[in-house]
């Protein structure tokens, strides 16, 4: 595990934490790391995990309230943010971001082995923490999932078209990526898509997100990730992991969220066998876009239990 300060220029939603580096045997996984202020807290570290297309800075404004009582390490997942890219010929496999999890906790936090560490996910960070702590119960004291309730599913019937995609897509590669003027141009981008974001949360989570190239910026990310998967599990595959579930977990939905109109929701969590849920305003990102402090405030009541 590697660190180094961050420049003195940085945005405000910065100020306090470190630039991380932390390799693994095939990949080096970066992130941002907010040391507890306080000088007495016996709470154990927590791993934060962002969605789908987002990076550690997803985590800016909740970050430092968490970290008034216990140290923060929000990771960049493979193919996003600072972290490294998959090798080429590989894709992003739901479980691959599992065994990097596992591997992260393993090399780097080995006294979780006796003293569990806390999870928090935000979206596809939560279903990557949720399937975690299932396969290891042992290595995790508390899980939160933000609007996040285990993987999406597929029924069994479309597994092979779901693959006749992915490996299309595989062998027509991605498009050239696009080039912009300045962040600030890419940021408006990332101001519509499937989870809207106010400019300013857009303004903060993409500028990690981003490399310079001639003429201008182009994305950081791995345009692989946009790639249909090539297996997706089952709805019997998801409540089973659910079930497998023994960790207290905290399922924090968004009143406005991507989880809203999705059916069967509170089947999925009837499920889990230590679960409590709270509802928060905002929509999707709401542990960074619109008022953040509901969802400090539920997650450091939740992780202040012993």
């Amino acid at each position: 595990m590697t660190e180094t300060s961050l420049p003195g220029s940085v945005p405000e939603p910065q100020a306090g934490c470190h630039e991380m580096h932390w390799p693994l045997d095939n990949i080096t996984l970066s992130g941002l790391t907010w040391p507890s202020s306080s000088e007495e807290s016996s709470r154990p570290p927590a791993i934060l995990l962002h969605g789908w297309l987002d990076n550690a800075m997803s985590f800016a404004r909740l970050a430092p309230l968490l970290a008034e009582s216990t140290t923060i390490h929000a990771v960049d997942m493979a193919g996003h943010g600072h972290s490294g890219h998959r090798p080429p010929g590989y894709s992003y496999w739901l479980m691959d971001y599992v065994g990097d999890l596992s591997e992260l906790v393993e090399r780097h936090f080995p006294e979780s082995e006796r003293y569990p560490l806390d999870l928090v996910g935000h979206s596809l960070g939560g279903i990557v923490c949720a399937l975690y702590a299932a396969a290891f119960p042992e290595r995790v004291r508390r899980l939160v999932m933000i609007d996040s309730l285990g993987a999406l599913s597929r029924p069994a019937r479309e597994t092979i078209p779901q693959l006749r995609r992915a490996l299309q897509k595989r062998r027509a590669g991605s498009a050239a990526p696009a080039v912009y003027p300045d962040i600030q141009s890419a940021a408006r981008i990332r101001e519509g898509g499937l989870s809207p974001l106010s400019p300013e949360a857009a303004r903060t989570l993409v500028p990690r997100n981003m490399r310079t190239e001639t003429g201008g910026f182009i994305w950081r990310t791995d345009a692989r990730l946009r790639h249909p998967t090539p297996l997706m599990m089952t709805e019997e595959q998801v409540r089973a992991s659910l079930s497998a579930i023994q960790t207290p977990t905290l399922f924090v939905r968004a009143e406005e969220g991507l989880l809203v109109s999705r059916g069967g929701l509170d089947s999925r969590a009837d499920l889990v066998p230590n679960l409590e849920t709270v509802d928060v305003p905002g929509g999707h990102h709401c542990h960074l876009d619109g008022e953040v402090t509901p969802v400090a405030e539920a997650i450091n009541r939740f992780l202040l239990h012993d």
